[in-house]
């Protein structure tokens, strides 16, 4: 054996006596998770090994009251991003009689907003970390969500509404990044529940617009929609607005986010993970068994280059988080599929939204009575049965024959057959139930796929992979409406596109590389 060789396996040795022994408190099959990392981190051996100590450090610490807040606190900004999607649908309307215009500008711009929002906060949190984004971007979405409710141009409300959804797009990110890198390996297949927020955040916008456009707004007879009649709207953006400053102020309140120990090890802050390690473990009686000096040692073992520990901020950091999705064949085959999943759906659900309810009146469909109040009560209703979508898919990602992959299959291969059968719907109780059927397959798909994104990218470049994948997901929702507002609904031909390419999203996700059940995320 070469001398290469013999220090390899003393260095192996001396790793091995690193590592603490995990006692779990959980179910009898939780073991399986101990130190089953999902890949090793190509080109940093200290990274990879320091990953792996720190994630059965987390899973000795076990769950706490900590990760309880963590739950509620970034369900909040599940919560929001879907309440400022869904607020723009149901004020489009209004907002365009009032300044008469037909396109569906604000749905356009609010996807623009959410584009640029992904990518910027994805790599920014890659940089400045987690803590700043996390906390930030709700406020910057409060605050321009209720500037919207008093734009006095369609200009104004576009824009601000725009700035405000930029601000949401990247809290998203960040959501799913900051709880699942605190989460222990057992506990990651919360990140798929916590997609339930998305539910409940459109949930409470429907149920908030419903007596405010319903009772002010301009009537349907009227040549001309006055602002003095069509305060609705604005009376929504306001309210909705003023609870995201809520949520936003609970942030900074009800806990004191921690910067993610992962985050600290890509940034070669060994001292600081350890402290958050420990302040975690202090406050809730448990024991973190790393030390600084059990990480300072694995850097002596294999030690970085100053390109790998390099910490300046500037553009060529930026480069080397996107370069960093790719480092090796198998991790940029799940990268690029991860991008077409997030596109094909971005294109898709949008689509199904703005076609369905053109097509149904030009077949003859009576889907409803046509009264504000109606549409209204119709949406509340399909809104709050998706969250039964990803209640449903928890159990199923800890499933050992379906795992996360074939959650998605499942979700996907159900939305597309639910969307075939739509084309039948000619009365509004087939209406309703197959638009509730829809809401709750496309969210056991949708909620997963958030969830395993973040799972399946290396940690130094997480928030970075999953802005990406967002942002591919929001390009599509902008041209979604431009798609809808120039072609022909006349037929079911667009109907049956988006089913087929929901189920290529099940081809896809049966062809995703990695299986996260029974792993730790790196």
């Amino acid at each position: 054996m070469s001398s290469a060789d013999d220090t390899y396996q003393e260095n192996k040795t001396d790793v091995e006596t690193l590592r603490p022994t995990a006692t779990l408190e959980t179910d009898s099959d939780s073991s399986e998770f101990l130190a089953h990392k999902l890949f090793d981190i190509p080109g940093n051996d200290s990274l990879t090994i320091k990953t792996v100590l720190v994630n059965e450090a987390i899973d000795d610490i076990g769950f706490t009251n900590y990760h309880v807040k963590l739950f509620f606190l970034n369900g909040f900004g599940y919560a929001v991003d879907s309440l400022l999607m869904l607020i723009a649908s149901l004020t489009q309307t209004q907002i365009l009689r009032e300044f008469n215009y037909e396109f569906p500008i604000l749905i356009a711009t609010n996807y623009v907003g959410l584009f640029v929002g992904a990518i910027c906060w994805g790599v920014t949190a890659d940089i400045i970390g987690r803590k700043i984004a996390f906390n930030l971007s709700l406020f910057l979405t409060a605050v321009f969500a209720i500037a919207t409710g008093g734009g006095l141009s369609l200009s104004a409300v576009c824009g601000l509404s725009a700035v405000s959804t930029l601000s949401a797009g990247g809290n998203l990110i960040m959501d799913t990044t900051v709880f699942l890198e605190f989460l222990p390996s057992h506990k990651q297949w919360m990140v798929t529940l916590m997609a339930l927020w998305w539910g409940i955040g459109q949930t409470v916008a429907a149920l908030v617009a419903w007596p405010f456009m319903v009772n002010f707004s301009c009537p349907e007879t009227a040549e001309v929609c006055l602002r003095s009649e069509n305060m609705g709207w604005r009376y929504t953006f306001i309210t909705l607005g003023a609870l995201v400053l809520v949520l936003a102020i609970l942030r900074v309140t009800v806990v004191r986010l921690e910067e993610t120990p992962k985050y600290c090890l890509a940034n070669g802050e060994n001292g600081r993970a350890v402290e958050v390690l420990n302040r975690i473990a202090n406050k809730y009686g448990r024991v973190n068994p790393l030390t600084v000096e059990d990480l300072d040692k694995i850097d002596r073992l294999y030690p970085v280059t100053k390109e790998e520990s390099d910490k300046v901020i500037n553009f060529d950091r930026l480069f080397i988080h996107v370069k960093g999705l790719f480092p090796n064949k198998k991790i940029a085959y799940s990268t690029c599929l991860n991008f077409l999943s997030w596109t094909m759906i971005g294109l898709a659900y949008p689509l199904f939204n703005q076609f369905l309810p053109s097509y149904l009146q030009s077949r003859g469909a009576e889907t409803g009575d046509g009264s504000m109040n109606t549409t209204y009560k119709n949406a509340a209703i399909v809104d709050s049965v998706s969250i039964a979508g990803p209640l449903i898919a928890a159990p199923l990602v800890q499933n050992k024959y379906l795992g996360r992959r074939g959650t998605m299959v499942i979700g996907a291969i159900l939305t597309a057959i639910f969307m075939f059968a739509y084309t039948s719907v000619r009365n509004q109780a087939q209406n309703l139930g197959f638009s509730c059927a829809n809401s709750i397959c496309i969210n056991i798909y949708y909620g997963t796929l958030f969830a395993y994104t973040p799972e399946v990218m290396p940690a130094q470049h997480r928030a970075t992979g999953n802005g990406l994948s967002v942002a591919f997901n929001r390009a599509m929702g902008a041209i979604a409406p431009v798609i809808a507002y120039y072609s022909d609904t006349a037929t079911a031909a667009p109907v049956y596109v988006m089913a087929a390419l929901f189920i290529g999203l099940a081809i896809v996700s049966a062809m995703f590389p990695f299986e996260p059940r029974g792993h730790s995320s790196m």
